[in-house]
């Protein structure tokens, strides 16, 4: 007699499917931007800037497309960002770096809709036992995603050319999320093909919307500290996200093969660690303490990444890359599902939508500052310090566990 599968099991895969489609999208520029840049002649710095560009990408639909998210469905928002961000991979054959900046704003996007639209969606259909799990779970999607590129982009690249490769992508990330098409109706609900009409608001009233994910965080202190606490942790999780691969190529005269081989050993890191931090969250019932471990090897990772030479063997490298991937970039799941927690049932697209844009902002700041400080004095050593020491921040930020307030 066959048994039914569990009423999380279609939920969970397809958002994670979705999740690692747009980790997939964000991941490609840092890993190919090396051969982009030797290619266009552009300086291997200009990689934070693109970075930057696909994170604000991320805040204009945080900011501003929580209503869509509500009217429209947060899976099909996503699966629509999902399919512009494909096309849009199309622009860097221009050999241009403001096309390219175009490019990863459009690219951005899904990533700014994943959040939220999964925390919808699994707030919805998670056991309350395993919710830490599968949050981490779904949140495993961005290092997967990372993963499968750090492995195939190069390869596809020296096989064939970056142009190729590109093409190849596009292909991969259209394809599943056209066939994941018809489930949005499923998992979205009543809020799928809700049509705008219904709900008329006035221009002033849809200003004042557009701040609602941030204003809707202060409704307690648990989850204003809570949001905060995912913006500090971006800082470097987002150095390594962005300037792994190039600082490798550029500081310790990796090939790109290589490079993009200990890119992928960090992003399984963080698919292991994340399932690990979710199912630890849930076996100790402490986030708090989760979350405690994961900022202290956060800091102490990022500052070894500073320390590296020539003179480090390779599986020193790929240790620490493995264990910065397990910490330094695993939190979010038990962030999130924090968030959720502490979030008034009726507000979780919300305040899903405001955490994430924190993390966001941070993502389009922290790449920024740190290309511009690399240029600046030239030296990556001094911008991975101060990236490390923002994770200890977390220690004084945290909220107690306990019952989030009524």
């Amino acid at each position: 007699m066959k048994h039914p599968s569990p009423s999380w099991l279609v939920p969970v895969l397809t958002i994670l499917t979705l999740q690692t489609l747009a980790s997939f999208m964000a991941r490609l520029i840092p890993v190919m931007a090396p051969a982009m840049a030797r290619d266009y002649g552009w300086d291997g710095s200009s990689i934070g800037y693109l970075a930057a560009s696909h994170s604000l990408g991320g805040v204009v639909v945080l900011v501003a497309g929580s209503e869509v998210l509500r009217r429209t469905g947060g899976t099909r928002s996503l699966q629509v960002s999902l399919l512009a961000g494909a096309l849009s991979l199309g622009m860097f054959y221009h050999p241009s770096v403001a096309m390219a900046i175009a490019a990863c704003f459009i690219m951005g996007t899904s990533t700014g809709t994943a959040n939220p639209a999964g925390s919808e969606v699994l707030q919805r259909f998670s056991p309350p036992g395993m919710r830490n799990l599968l949050f981490s779970i779904k949140q495993a999607g961005v290092p997967l995603g990372g993963m499968v590129v750090g492995v195939l982009l190069p390869f596809l690249i020296v096989l064939s050319s970056w142009q190729i490769a590109l093409l190849i992508c596009a292909v991969i990330v259209a394809l599943p999320t056209a066939l994941s098409w018809r489930l949005s109706e499923q998992l979205d609900g009543e809020r799928a093909g809700r049509s705008p009409s219904r709900e008329r608001t006035s221009w002033l009233e849809s200003i004042k919307r557009c701040w609602l994910p941030l204003t809707s965080l202060t409704h307690n202190a648990d989850l204003l500290r809570i949001s905060i606490v995912g913006a500090l942790f971006a800082i470097p999780q987002s150095c390594w996200f962005t300037f792994t691969a190039v600082y490798l190529v550029d500081r310790l005269h990796y090939s790109l093969s290589l490079a993009g081989l200990v890119y992928a050993v960090m992003q399984l890191g963080g698919v292991l660690g994340r399932i690990f931090l979710g199912w630890l969250a849930d076996h100790l019932n402490s986030a708090r303490l989760t979350l405690t471990v994961a900022a202290v090897f956060s800091a102490l990772t990022t500052t070894l990444l500073g320390l590296t030479d020539t003179a480090w063997p390779l599986w020193a490298v790929l240790v620490l890359a493995f264990i910065a991937g397990g910490t330094a970039a695993s939190w979010n799941g038990v962030q999130i599902a924090e968030t959720a927690r502490h979030s008034p049932p009726h507000l979780i697209t919300e305040t899903a939508s405001g955490a994430s844009l924190l993390v966001s902002a941070v993502n389009v700041l922290a790449p920024t500052l740190f290309a511009l400080t690399v240029a600046a004095i030239g030296r990556y050593d001094l911008a991975f310090f101060v990236a490390g020491a923002c994770a200890l921040l977390v220690l004084v930020t945290l909220p107690r566990d306990g019952r989030p307030p009524n």
